[in-house]
């Protein structure tokens, strides 16, 4: 009995084959360069390269020379040429603005502002920065033209009720100090328009009577110790920018769209676990920035291509916490973090918006990273 034998043509097999073959190398030659291109893998990079300077201890500048070489080190240049550029913008600035209304400080030599300083009644901006000063004398109400109380980076743990009698007030920054409380009058500084209060690490509220600042653009309140948006900041109608980042909040409440005018919303590093579906209906709303370590869900809506919104999630595990017996040293390095923190961001923010330029770039980006 024969044998059937079945004859194949190999060669139709083996063209198949190779056309399934080129194909499959063909996509993923595309996906490659989708991949490069995008601006995920960028920002990934972006952040890599920040932790690791961060886990080495280096400065960047002798990252570099070290022959490590990164295509995000860009936007830690892009730090450095900021600092660079602001304290060569500061310098013009106070060489331009020598006027008989400004008074500036600075140095650890101040532990306290010179007595001459309350016949000068006639001042409309203070500038007083990397001082030991911890106190801001009461006399401060005798300054009927002041515009700007600039006091950034001092040892102030305390800010006299009396500074509610600034009626021209405009701008109040009193960032990475040591306050534990803003005093309630501030609330009668009517043409207040901004208000930062960043870095104080210990700052768990703000007064209700602040709701009266309706004139209000500007608020930031990050790396304190809030557990929920302060009612008051609720009630600023026209509020522009609110930054609450680095603090403990659990939830946001729900009554969050009565902020109509808000743009910018900075959540990131907070223990949220869902963002309300209310943030939907702040329709100026064009970029939010919320810590995605706790986060199970939020609304499908905001990576919606037909919103202005930029949405930006970022994983973050907190940093071991080592205890030292000097508590100052431990106060002095967590500000110190803080901001950097702020550093960064500010930088990454610019680079958001230069991004935008880029006709091929994408207005949303939405990704996690752990650090």
């Amino acid at each position: 009995m024969g044998h059937k034998v079945v004859v194949f043509d190999i060669s139709v097999i083996r063209a198949l084959w190779e056309t399934r073959v080129k194909k499959h190398k063909a996509w993923q030659k595309k996906e490659t360069e989708r991949l490069e291109k995008s601006a995920l893998e960028k920002i990934k990079e972006e952040w890599n390269f920040v932790a690791e300077c961060r886990r080495k201890g280096i400065p960047q500048a002798a990252y570099c020379k070290n022959g490590f070489v990164d295509t995000s080190a860009r936007l830690l240049e892009k730090i450095e040429r900021n600092t660079y550029a602001r304290q060569s913008s500061l310098s013009k600035e106070r060489d331009k603005r020598r006027s008989p209304f400004v008074f500036e400080l600075s140095g650890e030599q101040w532990t306290e502002l010179p007595d001459s300083l309350k016949e000068q009644t006639h001042l409309q901006e203070w500038h007083i920065t990397n001082t030991l000063i911890q106190i801001i004398p009461t006399y401060i109400e005798l300054f009927q033209a002041m515009r700007i109380l600039d006091l950034p980076k001092n040892q102030i743990s305390h800010l006299p009720a009396e500074i509610g009698r600034l009626k021209n007030l405009k701008e109040l920054n009193v960032s990475f100090n040591l306050l534990r409380s803003i005093p309630p009058e501030l609330g009668d500084c009517e043409n207040l328009e901004k208000l930062d209060c960043s870095g104080n690490l210990e700052l768990t509220e703000l007064p209700f009577e602040l709701s009266n600042l309706k004139q209000v653009t500007f608020v930031d309140i990050s790396a304190n110790k809030f557990a929920s948006v302060p009612i008051c900041v609720l009630r600023m109608c026209n509020l522009q920018w609110l930054d609450i980042s680095n603090n403990i909040l659990n939830d946001l409440p729900q009554d969050i769209d009565r902020l109509e005018e808000l743009q910018t919303f900075l959540l990131y590093k907070n223990k949220l676990t869902y963002l309300p579906y209310a943030l939907l209906n702040l329709k100026k709303l064009t970029l939010l920035v919320v810590s995605g370590d706790h986060l199970v869900e939020f609304p499908t809506a905001l990576c919606d291509s037909s919103t202005p919104l930029k949405f930006v999630s970022l994983m973050d595990n907190p940093l071991d916490n080592t205890q030292c017996p000097d508590g100052v040293e431990v106060m002095e390095s967590e500000r110190d973090r803080q901001c950097f923190d702020k550093e960064f961001l500010k930088a990454y923010l610019e680079d958001v918006k230069e991004r935008e330029s880029v006709p091929s770039y994408t207005t949303k980006v939405s990704f996690s990273l752990q650090l």
